[in-house]
């Protein structure tokens, strides 16, 4: 055999190989294309679905949980919205966000909550806007109040020899300090601002559960109540859980119970290491703390 038919042959079977590696790798993508379809609970254009908003723990200004549900109002494939609510409540800010964005859903489309073991304070906040309101017997909520607490170790200072010096641009720019004691107008300043705080939540119960601002106020000193208490205090409509609510949906707004659950997805940043998102590792190692603004909506049981 000559050399010129040796290469003839040596290029057909390299031509074979590559041709055979090719279809290896598109089958690759494709079956990796799948699985992530798979996972990320896929559906077409016109597959209509009732989108779960899941509340659980404590509550922080999440922009990104916020814009997802915001979404929703103007996503033509979802029929209704159910958020779960399972927290003890949080950030004033956080709460307020969220509920923002629910009330934006529930203008354009049916909205229901299902409360958990724990739905007070900013729990309860996100929970108002929706066209009704699920609760279990057990399940823990109102506490419509706002707090702020300001640790002051000015006695242990003075004990360790160590003295605080501060320079304020006015008398109430230091109000609170963990150096020193609040002053009478600093004590004056922030119970203002509590208090206006504590009207616009009350305001979002009113406006929620169709209720005058007077008839909330004399719910509202901060107290929690049963599921089976807030019903007849008309902050919860009935007893029940997801099942009731699919129902409810389907007899008082249309919703076919058939429609699928789909969970409302984050997209999440992150590099990612044999399947560990790394920025989530990282919290997890070196953050054990929960941010929240100075002012919180939350359940706190006395110890006392």
């Amino acid at each position: 055999m000559s050399l010129e038919t040796d290469l003839i042959l040596d290029r057909h079977r390299l031509k074979r190989r590559l041709i055979t590696w090719r279809v290896i790798a598109i089958l690759a993508v494709l079956f990796a294309a799948l699985a992530v379809i798979g996972r990320a609970d896929f559906q077409l254009p016109g597959d209509r679905y009732v989108a779960v908003l899941h509340v659980n723990g404590i509550i922080t200004d999440d922009e990104k949980r916020v814009r997802a549900v915001s979404r929703l109002a103007g996503d033509s494939d979802v029929a209704a919205l159910m958020v779960e609510i399972d927290s003890p409540g949080g950030s004033v800010a956080g709460g307020e966000a969220l509920h923002d964005a629910v009330a934006r859903v529930a203008a354009v489309k049916p909205v229901v909550t299902v409360m958990g073991g724990t739905a007070a304070s900013a729990g309860y906040m996100i929970a108002v806007p929706a066209a009704r309101i699920f609760a279990r017997n057990a399940t823990i909520t109102g506490s419509i109040g706002v707090i702020m607490e300001a640790p002051e170790f000015s006695g242990l200072l003075d004990k360790l020899g160590i003295d605080v010096q501060t320079l304020v641009s006015g008398p109430l720019k230091g109000q609170p300090s963990f150096s020193a004691p609040m002053t009478p107008a600093g004590h004056v300043a922030l119970q203002s601002l509590l208090m206006d705080l504590y009207d616009q939540f009350v305001g979002m119960v009113a406006d929620g559960r169709h209720m005058s601002v007077d008839d909330v106020r004399k719910l509202a000193d901060g107290r929690a109540y049963t599921g089976r208490q807030a019903i007849g205090l008309h902050l919860v409509d009935q007893i029940g859980g997801e099942d009731d609510a699919r129902a409810w949906l389907a007899s008082a707004k249309g919703i076919p119970a058939s429609l699928p659950l789909r969970d409302v997805h984050l997209r999440k940043k992150g590099v990612s290491l044999f399947g560990i998102r790394l920025n989530g590792l990282a919290n997890l190692l070196f953050s054990q703390t929960v941010p929240l603004d100075g002012a919180v909506a939350l359940w706190q049981p006395s110890t006392d």
